[in-house]
């Protein structure tokens, strides 16, 4: 099972012992008394108000708390009631009930028409005192008092709030007063009262942020009104919002408003089945299920009402008894999941992480199994639920240690069965983005998220279609925490540009023109400023990370890949600074730096955990045998890595590729190692190449590897690292590049005057005596293809040429 409950509460096992133990429920073993015993709210505190029928028929009130495991009485009725909604304020001083006292059918028989069939009252229980009638009406009414922030001292004025189904809501506002050790309601007359909200067809209450949400319809349309409860003032209407949702022959409908474990499903299945999540980050989303005409398929919408788009899914259900699905149970859990233990239709999400079984009686607290994740991760078929769980364990875990290490392995294992997305590439960009949101507020705005760019097609039988909404509207002053967060996202989304996540489009093709530009051995002061950023970025890695890294990552210059990052600094910093002014330019340096740092060490990150799967010393970089099962794999991960890094153009650790091209050298057989460095999959690199050169001995097969290496280098590489291979082959390579080089530079230019001879013995073949006078002669008029290689001239060029020819004729040259 992907999410993992703990009991938190469970009326059968920790109120039954205590109310046998009093004696006040002696056949609580019943089925009848059984179903007597059912929760009726859960207050702001934790603490869960109950009731079940006593030994007399009577109707008793208790309450539990969820810190202390204690069980407290609080009232009893001495007749036969069944109660629909219960509420205690703060200081456990003030009770209030909402009971029905007679069915229809008793009104009848007993020719009670003229009295009200519920009854709402007030009642003083510190210590049990005066009863008040606050209703006695025909509809049924819900009660919630208000509570205080946290840490406040006792007060001594509650407020109540009396939701009706005749579709409105008011505030009572008590004061009490202590005499005589008991407290009682010091309002002689009515209590003082105000209308909060009318017409409604539906409301929500946010107990842990004293929030009332509720929709009134208006024609083809309806509108969503939020109301703020403050602790010490009133209430203030703070936002309104239209959303496109048909509300024609709607029931009336409560969201954690109580817990009736006799609503009428017929009713319910009428009723909006709609609810409401709030973040801490200031995201609002309505979920709405939509009734469907298809048989088999589900649809359901979410207003993202903080982006000012909506997503509507439509979903086909595999399994053919999908009638007995009452209603999508929407959970504030922050990941989705199916709870297969509990009733769909007795689900209510009370807090973040803790649901309720209304029919059993059970409270949970709500976490993800980390090892379940891990096994749908690594047994799932589909790439949607792969997808997702990956997303969920690097969201959810926040990368430890060991999980991030069995990810990587499961990555390994199925680079190649993931069809509609590339693991490497999620791995990185989601765990980049986990780290670094925290940073700044808005930046999850601004930073990709995923690789892919879009959903379509991912999950078989789901559709999405994405529609555009107007913003909501806030009507507040200086109001803080999540609606200040709230109205800073709707500012954001109001003078968004259209792609407000960062994209390398632009990285490439700039990557592309500074590259030909370091060819050509071009510095410019933009170019100069673009290296120093990647200095910045090594040096910031080599201050917060220590781990012991493989050789040679990190050790070498790799221009291209420090290019990249340089790039990379520069417009992402640009990216962050035009919708991140209030940040700072100071904080968005040190967020770039901490994003490119931590992009190459989710890499190397990679492959050191690779390199531990298969067991592999610190560093393979010896060409003296073979590489085994181990280094192949391993040198097949590293070529997916780079594939990856290339689809996103996401700079790599400098001694990537030596490291990859040695791996290569070791596993690949000559034709495939050779079509890899054509086809641009390996780099020849300075260091490898040397060490090739300068470590592999001259048999016949590895002549033929180095030559192959040597004739793909580009010149200005070849150069550096030729004169590590002391071959009479190399030698004729280098002879015969220095003349064309020569001939080339010498364009139309005529020799003006003889040369004299270069050897102190005359050679005798005239081909040879005139390609040397003519090479004198240029080089005489300062052309040096090489001034940094003094060893190669037309001295050079003439021994080589003879050395070959003697070589080719057979005779020995001295």
């Amino acid at each position: 099972m992907l999410l993992h409950l703990v009991p938190e509460f469970d009326l059968q096992k920790d109120v039954g012992p205590w109310l046998a133990a009093r004696g006040w429920a002696a056949a609580l073993g019943t089925s009848e008394n059984l179903s007597s015993l059912y929760i009726v709210n859960i207050e702001r505190n934790g603490k869960v108000i109950y009731t079940w029928k006593g030994n007399q028929r009577n109707t008793h009130i208790g309450l539990y708390d969820l810190q202390t495991k204690q069980n407290e009485h609080l009232y009893m009725f001495e007749r036969d009631l069944h109660i629909i909604s219960c509420s205690v304020n703060n200081e456990r001083t003030l009770l209030a009930v909402s009971f029905r006292q007679y069915t229809e059918e008793e009104r009848v028989s007993r020719l009670l028409q003229s009295v009200s069939k519920y009854l709402t009252l007030l009642i003083e229980i510190h210590p049990i005192n005066n009863v008040r009638v606050l209703k006695a009406v025909d509809s049924c009414v819900r009660v919630q008092f208000l509570y205080p922030v946290e840490g406040r001292s006792t007060s001594t004025e509650s407020r109540l709030l009396l939701v009706s189904e005749d579709k409105y809501i008011e505030q009572f506002d008590i004061v009490v007063a202590e005499e005589e050790h008991k407290v009682v309601i010091q309002n002689s007359g009515q209590l003082p009262r105000a209308r909060v909200a009318d017409d409604l067809i539906w409301a929500q209450w946010d107990m842990m942020e004293q929030r009332l949400f509720y929709i009134v319809p208006k024609e083809s349309k309806s509108t969503l009104k939020c109301i703020q409860f403050y602790p010490d003032e009133n209430f203030n209407s703070i936002l309104e919002s239209h959303l496109d949702i048909s509300v024609n022959d709607t029931q009336f409908k409560l969201v954690n408003f109580g817990y009736d474990d006799c609503q009428n499903q017929d009713v319910a299945s009428k009723s909006l089945n709609l609810q409401i999540f709030a973040s801490k980050a200031g995201g609002l989303c309505v979920c709405c299920s939509l009734p469907s005409d298809t048989p088999h398929e589900i649809m359901y919408s979410i207003y993202f009402l903080h982006k000012g788009y909506n997503k509507t899914f439509t979903v086909s259900l595999e399994r053919t008894e999908s009638h007995q699905l009452k209603e999508v149970a929407f959970m504030n859990l922050g990941e989705d999941a199916r709870i297969d233990i509990l009733q769909n239709s007795s689900i209510r999400s009370l807090l973040l992480s803790i649901v309720l079984d209304c029919q059993e009686g059970s409270m949970y607290t709500v976490s993800i199994s980390d090892t379940a994740l891990l096994q749908l991760l690594q047994n799932s078929k589909r790439d949607s639920e792969r997808l997702a769980a990956l997303h969920c364990a690097l969201l959810y875990f926040q990368h430890t240690e060991d999980l991030e290490m069995q990810i990587i392995w499961w990555i390994s294992e199925n680079l190649s069965t993931c069809l509609s997305f590339d693991p490497i590439q999620e791995f990185i960009i989601a765990s980049l983005y986990c780290r670094m949101c925290p940073e700044a507020h808005n930046l999850d705005k601004l930073l990709p998220y995923t690789s892919l760019l879009d959903w379509i097609g991912i999950i078989p039988g789901v559709t999405c279609a994405t529609d555009i909404i107007s913003l909501p509207v806030l009507e507040f002053q200086n109001s803080k925490g999540f609606w200040e967060k709230l109205n800073s996202n709707l500012e954001s989304v109001k003078y968004a540009e259209p792609h407000l996540h960062y994209h390398n489009n632009v990285l490439r093709r700039e990557w592309c023109n500074l590259s030909e530009e370091i060819e050509e051995r071009t510095t410019t002061a933009y170019l100069r400023n673009i290296f120093e950023n990647a200095k910045k970025v090594l040096s910031h890695l080599d201050t917060w990370d220590s781990e012991e890294r493989l050789m040679p990552l990190f050790q070498e210059e790799d221009y291209q890949q420090q290019l990249l990052m340089g790039l990379m600094v520069a417009q992402l910093k640009d990216h962050l600074m035009r919708h991140l002014q209030y940040v700072g330019k100071k904080k968005i340096d040190q967020i770039v730096l901490d994003y490119v740092a931590n992009l190459l060490n989710l890499v190397h990150r990679i492959m050191k955990e690779v390199w531990r799967k298969y067991q592999l010393h610190s560093c393979i970089f010896c060409f003296g045998e073979r590489g085994g099962a181990g280094e192949f794999a391993v040198f097949h991960v590293m070529s997916r890595i780079l594939e990856a890094a290339n689809g996103m153009c996401l700079p790599l650790p400098p001694g990537f590729h030596t490291l990859h091209l040695g791996l290569g050298v070791r596993c690949l057989p000559l034709h495939t190692l050779l079509h890899y460095i054509d086809s641009g999959v390996l780099h020849l690199t300075e260091t490898c190449v040397r060490k090739l050169l300068k470590d592999l001995d001259d048999t016949e097969e590895n002549e033929k590897l180095k030559f192959s290496i040597v004739m793909r280098l580009p010149e200005a590489l070849g150069q550096k690292v030729r004169q590590f291979w002391n071959h009479p082959i190399n030698a004729h390579v280098m002879a015969r590049k220095y003349v064309k080089l020569l001939l080339e530079k010498l364009g139309n230019r005529q020799c003006s005057r003889p040369v004299p001879e270069r050897l102190a013995v005359p050679v005798e073949f005239l081909p040879l005596n005139y390609l040397t006078n003519i090479l004198a002669e240029i080089e005489n008029q300062g052309v040096h293809p090489y001034e940094k290689q003094d060893h190669v001239n037309v001295r050079f060029v003439e021994e080589t040429a003879l050395k070959h020819t003697m070589t080719l004729l057979g005779l020995k040259y001295s």
